[in-house]
């Protein structure tokens, strides 16, 4: 219990900051490659502070081999950028609560890369899990009408990418995850796509008006959104195996939706609703039957 409790406090948080890139991205209209400048180069200094508390000299041991570092800029380019990148495109275009639902068929998209790639024989309940997330997202994202998309047609795409992109973001670090601590892995990952960010667009250039509601939506997705989270998530593994925890994530767009029509008046219809719970089930029967990790 105190493994999935830390674990629901993570997917919470996730749900948080979700809702509130929404309300930076549209409320605050922050453009998207300034707030990910901003975003990811502070965070990945905390991150790797955070490494070296509990690491010392040990957050460089990933950069023993040309073969590690190649991994490790392929999960902060292709990974981490692309994924923050299209989930924050996708927010601004549409929804926090459709990017979530969408962002949440990662599993699905890491199955069809084993399938595809591996060139296995898929599951009755991996069939069972695709028919079903399809059906959800069909119903959540045309509310049952095929003529007329719930969200623009380029915030669904944007949110296909941002499922794609955060399947690599697990799939990618996978071996230098388990050669040194998740935590330093991140803060590296953070710290190169932070780089790379200000190098596109550096922070101080084209820099909106910087008010105290700015200030605090972006400090709540830095802290709550990524370093918060990703700790309590970490945390949790210590109490529950992984298999357990990647269920509780389900709660993330849980979160999202109240959220969003809590504080940013969200319209939604019963069939929205229905379609959106039919993704969690799939995920949930995936994740039942395979042992592969949460997503975030």
């Amino acid at each position: 219990m105190k493994g999935i409790m830390w674990a629901m406090l993570a997917s919470t948080l996730w749900g948080i900051s979700g809702t509130v890139m929404q309300f930076v991205s549209q409320n605050q209209a922050i453009p998207a490659d300034w707030f990910l400048s901003v975003r990811t180069l502070s965070a990945g200094v905390i991150l790797l502070a955070i490494g070296a508390m509990q690491q010392g000299r040990g957050i460089f041991k990933v950069f023993k081999s040309w073969w590690s570092i190649a991994q490790l800029v392929a999960y902060a380019t292709l990974g981490l950028m692309a994924n923050m990148y299209t989930f924050y495109v996708s927010i601004e275009r549409g929804t926090a609560a459709a990017a979530t639902i969408l962002q949440y068929l990662s599993p699905l998209f890491i199955v069809l890369g084993t399938l595809v790639f591996k060139r296995e024989l898929p599951l009755r309940t991996d069939m069972l899990a695709f028919g079903v997330s399809l059906l959800g997202v069909f119903l959540a994202i045309t509310r049952g009408n095929i003529h007329e998309l719930a969200i623009p047609t380029d915030a669904l795409v944007w949110g296909i990418l941002s499922g794609v992109t955060a399947a690599l973001y697990v799939v990618l670090p996978r071996k230098i995850v388990a050669e040194n601590s998740p935590v330093v892995i991140l803060g590296w990952g953070t710290l190169i796509a932070g780089i790379l960010f200000n190098t596109y667009h550096p922070l101080w250039i084209g820099a909106p008006a910087i008010t105290p509601k700015l200030v605090i939506s972006i400090g709540a997705i830095v802290l709550i959104g990524t370093i918060f989270a990703f700790l309590s998530l970490l945390h949790s593994l210590q109490y529950a195996p992984s298999a357990v925890v990647s269920i509780v994530d389900a709660v993330q767009p849980v979160v999202t939706f109240v959220l969003s029509i809590i504080f940013l008046n969200l319209k939604v219809s019963v069939v929205e609703i229905i379609g959106s719970v039919l993704v969690v089930l799939a995920i949930y029967i995936l994740q039942r039957y395979r042992s592969e990790p949460g997503i975030e």
